[in-house]
């Protein structure tokens, strides 16, 4: 049996009256039956997006007004060590209770997190704010993806999974200005104690829908005790990324041993976290997994440094150097969007691959801008491109993870989608790294000071070797796109 058979075969009587109730599938995502639900789950993504790319902005303010530059890297690694946490976490209990609990407890660690961060009269506690916000933001996002797989039907899947990545887009342009005229008017606390206030919203909408639709526990209804080895995992998955961002952000000769413990717990953690196979690119479900790891890691490493090599190479203001990505947000979305249309699904392993190969093809165009006679709108062309393959690829790595999963098992899976996606973008940002110092890549504070003297920071040899792996990362990830079904027949 096939993991699309288990999972048809595991549909629960509780599941076919949710069905009927709700209308079946006659409706779309906005229908009478669906209306509350999706906009209340697209809501707390709305909020989540919001928070990421205001709370980017203001970060740098709190950081120095804390006294806390020296330790701001950990603001962020904070976030992601205690998210992976976080995401293990909700997997297991949604599938053993439904993720209405999930998903509430996280929005209340989130808000929480936020004021705390706030209020914080230190950087430790800041940072200690940012910690709890992730682990809010770990049960979230893995809850959401059970919500989607119980809730609706497997048509209007790619619809709620591109309404998802166009939630993305206003906050993405609107929320660095708003956040930047905030820190400026009222300051920066203001940005983290408000954003709190948004969450009451989408809690109302979408909470007594969870409650009546996506409740209790999947599979024959069996409360099943929680699964203490994978807790054991996603302590050692999150201390040992831990350790490795600390010895990545302290490069002294002592740094290798945290990199070495790091290690050893990292390896044993994910290769227990992940689908059996996802490292060889078995078919089907590990092949999906390996995918989204693949695709995001690749193209956020590399996107991570067109802001810098614009504004070190090419004179821009960091403002028009953030705004080149803009674009991006909009093809994103549009790419989510043709992934959802009806028709296309026959085909959207070979829509998968060509959105990689568009990936490939952006990533290694952009550092052509080094040489001057290239115009420099060619980067926000190239990008807008990327992230349409981007659209297209990641909304369909969530559509193939449900569909492959049995419902018992969508909460692991969901996590285990998740915990890929971290993961890569930190190991493929510290690879990077690495390449850009080696190759005389500018500290951050030397490239401030060069950008304001009219004089490159970096060599340009050193953005090349951030962008042409990534974009060898990208065609890998072209290749894992014909291995994300099992052959047919496949028992």
């Amino acid at each position: 049996m096939t993991a699309v058979e288990a999972g048809e075969a595991a549909t629960t009587p509780s599941q076919d009256r949710r069905g009927s109730e709700d209308g079946g599938d006659g409706g779309g995502v906005l229908s009478r039956a669906h209306r509350a639900l999706t906009v209340g789950i697209v809501s707390v993504v709305l909020v989540i997006a919001f928070e990421a790319t205001a709370v980017g902005t203001a970060m740098p303010v709190a950081a120095r007004d804390l006294d806390g530059v020296a330790l701001y890297a950990f603001a962020f690694s904070g976030y992601f060590t205690t998210s992976l946490f976080g995401m293990v976490l909700a997997g297991q209990w949604s599938d053993r209770d439904g993720p209405l609990g999930s998903l509430a407890t996280g929005i209340a660690a989130f808000a929480a997190g936020l004021l705390l961060s706030g209020t914080a009269g230190g950087m430790w506690t800041f940072i200690l704010g940012r910690a709890v916000q992730g682990l809010g933001g770990g049960l979230v996002i893995v809850a959401l993806y059970v919500v989607v797989g119980r809730a609706y039907p497997q048509r209007l899947r790619p619809s709620i999974m591109a309404a998802f990545a166009a939630a993305w887009v206003v906050p993405s342009v609107v929320g660095p200005l708003a956040a930047g005229a905030v820190t400026e008017h009222l300051g920066w606390r203001w940005v983290f104690v408000g954003i709190p206030a948004l969450v009451g919203v989408p809690l109302a909408l979408a909470l007594p829908q969870i409650r009546r639709r996506a409740s209790g526990s999947a599979g024959t209804g069996d409360r099943r005790p929680p699964d203490r080895r994978r807790i054991r995992l996603a302590f050692g998955i999150a201390l040992g990324a831990g350790l490795l961002q600390y010895a990545a952000q302290d490069l002294r000769p002592f740094s290798l041993l945290p990199a070495a413990a790091g290690t050893a717990l990292l390896v044993p953690a994910v290769r227990g976290l992940l689908p059996h196979g996802t490292w060889r690119a078995a078919r089907g479900l590990p092949s999906v997994v390996l995918l989204r790891g693949v695709s995001a890691g690749g193209f956020i490493a590399a996107e991570s440094f067109v802001p810098l090599m614009l504004v070190t190479q090419r004179g821009l203001s960091p403002t028009l150097a953030g705004l080149s990505l803009a674009a991006g947000g909009g093809t994103w979305a549009l790419g989510s969007w043709v992934q959802a249309r009806p028709r296309v699904e026959p085909y959207r392993e070979r829509l998968m691959f060509v959105g990689m190969l568009l990936v490939a093809a952006a990533v290694a165009a952009a550092p052509s801008v080094l040489i001057p006679a290239v115009p420099v709108w060619t980067v926000a062309v190239a990008w807008a491109f990327g992230c349409f393959g981007m659209g297209l690829v990641i909304a369909s790595t969530s559509v193939l993870l449900l569909q492959l999963s049995a419902p018992e098992e969508a909460g692991a899976n969901s996590a285990a989608l998740q915990i890929s996606d971290a993961l890569s973008n930190v190991l493929l940002l510290a690879v990077g790294g690495a390449a850009f110092a080696a190759l005389g890549g500018g500290a951050v504070a030397g490239a401030a000071t060069s950008a304001a003297s009219g004089a490159p920071a970096s060599h340009p040899a050193a953005f090349a070797a951030v962008f042409l792996p990534m974009a060898g990362v990208a065609l890998l990830g072209a290749w894992v796109t014909t291995r994300l079904r099992e052959p047919r027949g496949t028992a």
